[in-house]
């Protein structure tokens, strides 16, 4: 039987092997703990073609009914930028710069992404994108 190959580093940028950080959120054994380790496994979910991993952990009041993931983007990096929770800790934020490729060219966007607590597991609602 053929073995997985996990990527050496996490694409999140953690600096953690990817058996060791995201593949227990995409594998959806385990909840993301925290608004930033959603957002971080959410990245890496992007870099990895994850689409279903993307849509279970979007909030379903926002989430679209499907996601296409092209081939023209390739994503090169995140930086979290901050993170807070609001006081009741049933809702966060992530500012972050997500640095991709497209056709060849480097790119960035930078986001405010929000969460929300739903029982014991965060979810992405949406993200306000700066120009």
């Amino acid at each position: 039987m053929a073995k997985y190959a996990f990527p050496t580093d996490c694409p999140c940028g953690s600096g953690k092997s990817y058996k060791d950080c995201c593949f227990m959120y995409h594998m959806e054994k385990v909840h993301a703990p925290t608004p930033e380790a959603l957002m971080r496994s959410r990245y890496a979910a992007y870099v990895l073609k994850k689409a279903d991993y993307l849509l279970y952990s979007w909030f379903p009041d926002t989430r679209p009914a499907e996601l296409e993931l092209g081939d023209d983007i390739k994503w090169v990096g995140l930086n979290i930028l901050g993170s807070e929770l609001s006081v009741d800790g049933l809702e966060g934020t992530v500012e972050f710069i997500a640095k991709y490729k497209i056709g060849g060219r480097a790119a960035k966007m930078t986001e405010k992404s929000h969460f929300v607590r739903h029982g014991n597991r965060w979810y992405y609602v949406d993200g306000d994108v700066a120009e």
